[in-house]
């Protein structure tokens, strides 16, 4: 997000130092960025772990940001703050003793969540202490959500607004490329939960395979970001669509790394033990002059893995994996999860989504949404996959992707915030950020 923002407000200045000032005529949000890239962490398993090498790069950064306030005459200081892990907390610590007073205002935004409830209980009055000295009395924080206030509102800033996370629209061929698609699908599954035969025309427009209800798992591979829970949601749902006989199962598509070797291993004997999946046949209606050999195809048993893991996925790759989805599930309930970028992405899809009822996720998807669940609820994520095979609100998903998540109304929210701080001049923020650029 800090790197959306960055390219949305003309990119870091520093590395445009011999071009020309920006027209301003020509420049939507008049903001210029000096950015310092604070990262310490060499890879996922790295973040959150304690190096001695990490203090001195830090220093280095600080010097850095430091550097920026007397070159470049930048007086906000913009940083991301900690979740709630110790060793997080020390260096916001070290970056705001050293990097505040040399700061006229500082800009908080919080990106993940959990610091306050952490803070009371799981650490003495002394840390305290320490973090209200160093946070206080901030110019604006700026938070994701209206859950997200309770760690702004602990720290007592000035100001507290509400700017949601946005992102470039993942999707832009969705009514031409995607939602045909979709309608097709759940029409098809309609006809098969009323035991209606489909015609060859209706498998095809379907994808070729209708009674596959394809589950999409996508993020850290994790037991608290809800992988195993989904696992066993899936099992259960097939389960019981076995039971009443009803002709569909449930396939889970699992893309993401893996943190930890043991969280790895459990989850290849999983896909050891129970990766075999009946499909029953589903009836065929008869079309004159259509070859037999297509109603056979599509009628007969068959197998297929239950589970899927296909790794970790990017652009192209990770776009195919959501368009191809018939539902995402994220029953996350991970101490520093804040929004869930992957459901707003899925939204922007028209993919309906499995969610749990954690942190910021219920004011993400539409009010009253049928697919929140709570966390560590198989057998609720079960019945909320078989909800979902009738879903067919794929475009009030993407209508609300676009009016609230898009990357125009965050770098629109986050101008406003900060551009308060300063009106009605030109405000230069220099980006000290908490977390890898990726």
């Amino acid at each position: 997000m800090v790197k959306l923002m960055l390219e949305g407000f003309g990119g870091d200045r520093r590395r445009k130092r011999n071009e020309p000032e920006p027209d301003p005529q020509s420049d939507p949000y008049g903001i210029e960025c000096y950015h310092v890239n604070a990262r310490l962490s060499r890879d996922l398993e790295d973040i959150g772990e304690f190096r001695p090498a990490k203090v001195l790069l830090l220093l280095w950064y600080c010097l850095q940001a430091i550097w920026c306030r007397f070159r470049y005459g930048v007086d906000t200081l913009y940083y991301v703050p900690a979740p709630g892990k110790r060793s997080a907390l020390f260096r916001d610590w070290l970056v705001m003793t050293l990097c505040r007073p040399f700061f006229k205002r500082v800009v908080l935004h919080w990106h993940a969540a959990g610091l306050a409830k952490w803070l009371e209980t799981h650490t003495q009055m002394r840390t305290r202490a320490m973090t209200y000295r160093a946070y206080r009395d901030v110019d604006p924080s700026i938070v994701l959500s209206s859950y997200n206030r309770r760690d702004a509102e602990k720290l007592w800033p000035k100001e507290i607004r509400i700017v949601p996370n946005g992102i470039p629209d993942p999707c832009p061929n969705f009514e031409t490329g995607v939602l045909p698609r979709r309608r097709a699908r759940v029409a098809a599954r309609l006809k098969l939960l009323s035991g209606v035969g489909l015609t060859p025309g209706e498998v095809q427009a379907a994808g070729g395979d209708p009674h596959i209800f394809k589950v999409l798992f996508l993020g850290h591979c994790t037991r608290d970001k809800g992988l195993f829970d989904t696992m066993d949601g899936v099992a259960l749902a097939n389960a019981k669509l076995a039971e009443l006989g009803i002709p569909i199962r449930a396939q889970l598509v699992v893309a993401g790394g893996f943190m930890h070797e043991h969280e790895q291993a459990e989850f290849e004997a999983r896909l050891a033990a129970q990766n075999q999946l009946v499909l029953p046949g589903f009836p065929v209606a008869t079309v004159p002059g259509q070859p037999e050999s297509v109603s056979a195809l599509v009628g007969a048993r068959s197998s297929l893995p239950q589970f899927t893991y296909i790794g970790f996925v990017s652009g192209a790759a990770k776009a195919s994996a959501l368009r191809d989805a018939d539902c995402l599930c994220f029953p996350t309930y991970y101490h520093a999860e804040s929004f869930g970028l992957v459901i707003i992405e899925a939204m922007a899809f028209g993919l309906p989504v499995v969610a749990s009822n954690w942190r910021s996720i219920p004011e993400i998807v539409p009010p009253g949404y049928p697919g929140l669940v709570q966390p560590r609820s198989p057998k609720q994520i079960a019945d909320g996959i078989i909800k979902m095979l009738t879903f067919n609100d794929a475009e009030v998903l993407r209508a609300r992707f676009l009016e609230r998540f898009s990357l125009e109304q965050y770098l629109k929210g986050m101008a406003e915030a900060i551009r308060s701080l300063d009106k009605p001049g030109v405000a230069h923020a220099a980006a000290v950020q908490s977390r890898p650029v990726v």
